[in-house]
């Protein structure tokens, strides 16, 4: 058991580093950080990362021709949005809280560094993995996410205290190079 929960452990962190990176980023563009808000954007992303990791293995043979193809493009695509609209915003100069303010910009975001928990989901399927063991997976994914997120967020608040737009470029910057990543590493 305690070997399982290791694994499960180990896995999680391995799947949200770019929930933690994204998180950092963004967090250098919020003026308001109020706890609840930072919360929910946590829960939103464990949530959809634990979510896509148990499809992926409920659904593992549907998905597979998929998402090995289409995958790399998705991610890509969304971090190309999240960090597109983080240049535009500092280039622009505008004060207002933007990026993970917005429902639809977490929902986004969240998806994006996500796909990769589809992945092994159906991976975990594939492997003929038990459901029980999957859902200690999942819940591992959940826990760690959602701490991932929230350090990520007032790390990134703290940066960008400090660093201003110059951070928010430099985040923007470092979420389409982890884009970028993703397309060039699969292709």
């Amino acid at each position: 058991m305690l070997r399982s929960i290791v694994l499960a452990l180990l896995l999680a962190v391995s799947l949200c580093a770019d929930c933690f990176a994204v998180s950092l980023c963004s967090g250098v563009t919020m003026r308001d950080v109020r706890r609840r808000h930072v919360l929910l954007i946590a829960l939103v992303f464990g949530v959809v990362q634990a979510g896509l990791l148990l499809l992926g293995y409920l659904f593992g043979d549907l998905f597979v021709g998929y998402v090995e193809r289409f995958a790399h493009w998705i991610g890509f695509l969304l971090l190309l949005y999240v960090g597109g609209s983080m240049i535009l915003e500092a280039v622009r100069g505008k004060e207002e809280a933007r990026d993970l303010n917005g429902l639809r910009n977490i929902i986004v975001a969240s998806i994006a560094t996500s796909i990769d928990a589809l992945a092994v989901g159906i991976s975990l399927s594939m492997e003929q993995d038990t459901l029980s063991s999957a859902l200690l997976k999942c819940a591992a994914v959940l826990v760690v996410t959602v701490i991932t997120v929230v350090t990520g967020i007032l790390g990134g608040r703290r940066i960008g205290t400090r660093f201003g737009r110059s951070a928010e470029l430099a985040g923007g910057c470092v979420l389409i190079l982890i884009g970028l990543n993703i397309l060039l590493g699969v292709v």
